[in-house]
């Protein structure tokens, strides 16, 4: 994928990432990079600021007396990052998330574990409603340093088009 930049200025210029709506083809495969390294932190950090209270995500004695015997790391941090790692190919110039479906947890993730990405796109359409945008729908799958597949899932966006840059519109 080529990086487009805008000229801001004399000699200045600023990175614009992502797809708009024309450049997704139904069947494209996007690996996303890099990988992600997960860490006991992460985990903990994040089991505190979304609340999660149970003791198998922090307590490594806890987690040692179940048949994981270390702590797991807690699924929506496995979605959260690897929904993050998809941004820069999938949704950067996304308007809204229109929904995830078919949400899977299918292996178990540790610290320690690395995680990469991938999405396929399965459908696009232009919107109904929303002249100049579309809609655009990917199954997402992420996978250890192993290459088990951890999580998958599929998630349709609404995204500008090339004629409705609201980059250019913000100033951005």
């Amino acid at each position: 994928m080529v990086v487009e930049a805008a000229n801001v200025g004399e000699n200045r210029y600023r990175e614009r990432g992502g797809r708009y709506f024309e450049d997704f083809k139904v069947g494209d495969i996007y690996e996303h990079r890099p990988g992600r390294t997960l860490t006991l932190t992460d985990n903990i950090w994040f089991t505190t600021l979304t609340m999660n209270t149970h003791p198998l995500h922090f307590d490594v004695e806890y987690a040692k007396h179940t048949e994981f015997k270390k702590p797991l790391i807690v699924s929506t941090l496995t979605l959260s990052i690897i929904t993050g790692m998809s941004v820069s190919d999938i949704s950067q110039k996304a308007i809204a998330n229109l929904g995830w479906t078919d949400i899977k947890m299918s292996h178990p993730v540790f610290a320690g574990d690395t995680i990469y990405a991938e999405s396929k796109v399965l459908d696009k359409r232009p919107s109904k409603s929303r002249p100049g945008q579309g809609i655009v729908t990917v199954e997402t799958i992420g996978k250890n340093q192993n290459h088990d597949i951890i999580c998958s899932y599929k998630r349709t966006i609404l995204v500008m088009g090339r004629d409705n840059n609201l980059e250019e519109e913000a100033g951005y």
